[in-house]
């Protein structure tokens, strides 16, 4: 039997509020009003991650520990993925003050550990109302206890059953007055306590203006456990009584609360089940259903991708694994996964036969299983653009990039190297990606060539990746290559002007895989301005000129009508420097007058003698001091000679520096025809010189043979001198050179010419070796005899010889 109480009831609204307390920042304390309970939320990062609260009361505070918290109507849980702790405090918990059932105020300490020392911050006093009005019997299955609460209005029940009677005789036996409490098992009836001893096995026994509640933690012995159609089911029915004088008050409470864990579908739903008929039941049920403490009617929720449904007698729930108001957070297991977990909030409304109204809310939080989590790397490169661009996709909210390792090197986020670009695109989804761009040409990409003369450069990505908060780490590798077909060392274009040969290349993206040389010397702008080159170099081409007679050119077929010149860039390999390639130009070119000095000790002279010779004479009657030296070749005013610079009678001129080989041009008036008529009346003077840095030539003092690092530096002087001064000499051959020892410089002997046309030398790279140093006497005596032993003489045909 079962006695009913009633209360006129109100739509009072529910109050929002966000905490101003002192000495708590803004924005990690949230309290809030709902329906039939007030919530705490506060900040995890403010907090730690064990807070303590206390309940503060008219007669005291009290620490709501574990078991406090069950008996007494307070639920503290912790949410590390919102990052917060939550407590919910029933509108009947043991300290709220309670007017009438219509405002309950609730009063809390929050205790927290900062620095090593507790710090008590108590929270402002806040006051709720509910937003529905009472039912006469309502059941709440909270997630650490059970509590059911009745109205006080007697009404009489529609039909009386049997077992009500036997429910009636402990209490018609009973001889106190004092409210006592029996407990009905799934199979049968325990004794009857008073309430006080009740209280100290953990129940809670409240009466309000105008309820009667009360409150069972789970797992009590006097509970029991069940299958409903197949769904756990934890229940503690209560029967509380008094008897006064012939009259038994009873009330009769029964919890019963689903103890289902939920269940995930592959189809995307988290599935929780409830029995339909745990309660009377006439005309079904309404159901609201919603997260986080929000509910909507079914229809409602149904358009938001809810199931709700019944199947054998028992209500299902199907929660869409996107919901709003669900959290999702990221795990690693050996792969990344991640896990759902939703708050459920369900009140199911139910009208029994008498129209007596019963609401039943159920709070339970539900985690799905691990599921994976896939990341995917995509290939977005562009071969023209010449960058890898890789982009890292569906990457959770909680996941984030540490440090990318690039073919093994590592590199931090954010980047601190400039060619590498690391950009953050965040979706609409809750995931995030990230975009990777590395220039092919950077040192980092690996490089390979094919036989069939493609290049692949290859790129290994190993991304760091951070699941948060706990800081965990997942690694996903990825290797993209980027093909390059027809690939081949740089090649220029070469063309012949008259004072040189110009080159051109036009840049390709992966030219810089060579090193472009002079010999063995690599191309810079240093190089360009120490041997005359003028070099411009851009984003576009590379284009350098090349005077005639400059560093790096050799010389064929050397005549009075020309000869050519031949100019080398060679391609090295840029790891190896083995050559790979090359672009040869040799151009053509006539020259009035030239003079070259050769690394093995030779010098050839075209002069022009117009000034020279007397008026009709014959450039094939000069000579050098060795009158028996004369021109290979002539026409007319010019004349070419060829010989090894120790020979014809050559002096050499030392200073501290250089070596200076020099030899004259004499006009002989021997031997005339006799209808020749020969003015002389020639106003110049041609003296040839050829000099060389004694540091490159150190193997003349070690093997008596001429071999120098570098061509030497030609000069042809016209000096004008009286006509008498120009004849032929009259010293005879000899094997011995004659040493001037000139301390003049080869600038200031050229000052004092009049007419000055060296051949263009600039001074090409030198070997560094050891000086040698002799005593003071007999020192270019040593030198000068060195000198005449390095070159090996060559024969001089007098006239009009073949030219070389």
């Amino acid at each position: 039997m079962a006695f009913w109480f009633c209360i006129g009831v109100a739509l009072l609204l529910s109050l929002w509020s966000r905490a101003e307390t002192a000495g708590i920042p803004d924005g990690v304390l949230r309290m809030e009003c709902h329906d039939r309970y007030f919530m705490i939320a506060v900040d995890l990062s403010f907090s730690g991650d064990e807070p303590h609260f206390e309940a503060v009361g008219e007669t005291g505070a009290y620490a709501i520990t574990q078991q406090y918290a069950a008996q007494c109507g307070y639920s503290i849980n912790v949410h590390p993925l919102p990052g917060h702790v939550e407590l919910r405090a029933s509108y009947f918990s043991c300290q709220t003050q309670n007017k009438d059932d219509e405002m309950f105020t609730f009063n809390f300490n929050l205790n927290v550990t900062q620095e090593g020392k507790e710090v008590t911050y108590p929270l402002q006093d806040k006051t709720c109302s509910p937003s529905v009005p009472w039912s006469p019997r309502e059941v709440t299955c909270e997630t650490n206890y059970m509590e059911v609460s009745v109205r006080s209005e007697v009404t009489c029940p529609s039909g009386t059953k049997k077992d009500d009677w036997n429910s009636l005789k402990p209490a018609h036996r009973s001889t106190t007055s004092d409210w006592q409490v029996m407990f009905q098992t799934d199979d049968e009836q325990l004794p009857p306590i008073n309430i006080s001893d009740a209280r100290k096995q953990g129940y809670a026994f409240l009466l309000t203006e105008g309820r009667l509640v009360f409150r069972a933690p789970y797992g009590q012995p006097e509970s029991f456990s069940t299958e409903v159609n197949g769904v756990p089911v934890e229940a503690v029915h209560a029967i509380i009584f008094s008897r006064q004088s012939w009259v038994v008050l009873m009330v009769d409470l029964v919890a019963a609360c689903s103890m289902d864990e939920g269940l995930y579908h592959e189809s995307g739903y988290m599935m929780w089940e409830t029995p339909e008929m745990l309660y009377p039941n006439l005309d079904g049920q309404q159901i609201n259903v919603g997260l986080k403490g929000e509910l909507v009617a079914q229809p409602v929720a149904e358009e938001r991708g809810y199931i709700v449904g019944k199947q054998n007698n028992t209500i299902q729930i199907c929660i869409p694994e996107n919901a709003e108001g669900r959290y999702r957070k990221s795990a690693v297991e050996d792969d990344l996964y991640k896990f759902y977990v939703y708050h459920l909030y369900l009140e199911q409304i139910l009208v029994d036969e008498d129209r007596v109204e019963t609401r039943i809310r159920s709070l339970r939080t539900l985690a799905t299983p691990l599921l994976p989590s896939p990341i995917f790397a995509e290939n977005q490169t562009v071969l023209e653009e010449n960058v890898f661009t890789v982009y890292l996709g569906d990457v959770p909210e909680d996941v984030q990039l540490a440090a990318v390792h690039l073919n093994g090197q590592e590199f931090t986020v954010p980047l601190s190297v400039s060619s590498l670009i690391i950009t953050k695109a965040v979706h609409p989804n809750n995931t995030h990606g990230y975009k990777l761009k590395v220039p092919f040409e950077d040192p980092v990409v690996l490089q390979q060539f094919s036989q069939t003369d493609a290049l692949h450069y290859i790129l290994n990505i190993n991304y760091t990746l951070t699941v948060l908060p706990e800081k965990d780490l997942y690694y996903h590798m990825e290797s993209v290559v980027a093909l390059v077909t027809d690939v081949s060392p740089p090649q220029f274009d070469a063309v012949c002007t008259e004072s040189g040969i110009s080159f051109k290349l036009d840049h390709r993206p992966f030219d810089y895989l060579w090193e472009i040389t002079i010999d063995s010397d690599l191309l810079t702008s240093e190089l360009a301005d120490q041997h005359g080159y003028t070099m411009s170099n851009d984003s576009n081409s590379l284009l350098l000129e090349v005077p005639l007679f400059s560093h790096g050119y050799e010389y064929k077929n050397v005549s009075l009508k020309g000869f050519f010149g031949t100019f080398e860039i060679i391609m090295r390999d840029r790891e190896t420097s083995e050559v790979q390639g090359s672009t040869i130009k040799t151009c053509p070119f006539s020259p009035t007058e030239l003079i070259m000095c050769s690394t093995d000790g030779r010098m050839t002279v075209v002069a022009d003698l117009a000034l020279f010779i007397p008026n009709g004479g014959n450039a094939a009657r000069t000579n050098l001091r060795d009158k028996y030296c004369g021109p290979k070749e002539t026409d007319g005013s010019r004349a070419l000679f060829s010989l090894a610079i120790n020979s014809c009678g050559a002096t050499v001129k030392l200073n501290s520096e250089n070596v200076t080989y020099e030899n004259e041009i004499f006009y002989s008036k021997k031997f005339p025809r006799p209808s020749q008529v020969v003015s002389d009346n020639a106003k110049e003077r041609v003296t040839m010189q050829c000099t060389y840095p004694l540091s490159g030539l150190h193997r003349l003092f070690s093997v008596h043979r001429f071999e120098s690092d570098a061509v030497g530096i030609g000069s042809l002087l016209h000096t004008t001198h009286l006509a008498a001064d120009l004849q032929s000499p009259t010293i005879q051959p000899t094997s011995a050179l004659t040493t001037t020892l000139a301390t003049t410089t080869l600038a200031a002997t050229r000052r004092a010419t009049g007419s000055y046309k060296p051949a263009l030398h600039p001074p090409s790279r030198h070997v560094k070796v050891t000086r040698f140093r002799y005593p003071a006497n007999g020192r270019f005596r040593y030198l000068a005899n060195a000198m005449n032993k390095g070159v090996r003489p060559a024969l001089q045909t007098k006239l009009n010889a073949a030219h070389i």
